[in-house]
């Protein structure tokens, strides 16, 4: 993870291509004992340093299968999934707690990527998961701060 932290610096100071590039190696190859929050995170960041929404949906798609997988929902793909995969509902509730925090976020995020890709109807229905799933969150910074998101 404090390679991970070391990418996102980077692309925080503008070099997305070199954040980009390092994520992308963290996801060949994260290291033994990685798990799928830890994936979820790689995936969540590499999605952020993208240059073409299409991209940047599709590794958010990606965190998504692995916030899902650390749930226990499904085994998480090796590759990212089809676009059409955002429609299907996902339930945050069965998730241990660290993947159920990540659940509003990460629909928040394919809601900014379908509204980039001009797909207003899925934005929509992203947010309205973001707020289903922001609703069962603590009432402590992370989740006053995800709600106001």
């Amino acid at each position: 993870m404090q390679r991970v932290g070391q990418a996102v610096m980077l692309h925080r100071a503008g070099d997305r291509e070199e954040a980009r590039n390092r994520l992308a190696a963290l996801w060949e190859d994260p290291g033994p004992g990685t798990g799928p929050l830890q994936r979820c995170t790689i995936a969540h960041y590499l999605a952020s340093a993208q240059d073409d929404p299409r991209d940047a949906l599709r590794w958010d798609l990606v965190a998504l299968a692995e916030a899902d997988a650390a749930s226990g929902d499904e085994a998480a793909p090796a590759d990212p999934p089809p676009v059409d995969r955002a429609a299907r509902p996902l339930g945050p509730t069965a998730a241990p707690d660290a993947a159920r925090g990540l659940y509003p976020l990460l629909y928040l995020r394919l809601a900014a990527d379908h509204l980039a890709l001009d797909c207003a109807t899925a934005a929509r229905h992203e947010l309205a998961r973001a707020r289903r799933a922001a609703a069962g969150l603590e009432d402590d910074d992370h989740g006053r701060r995800t709600r106001a998101a």
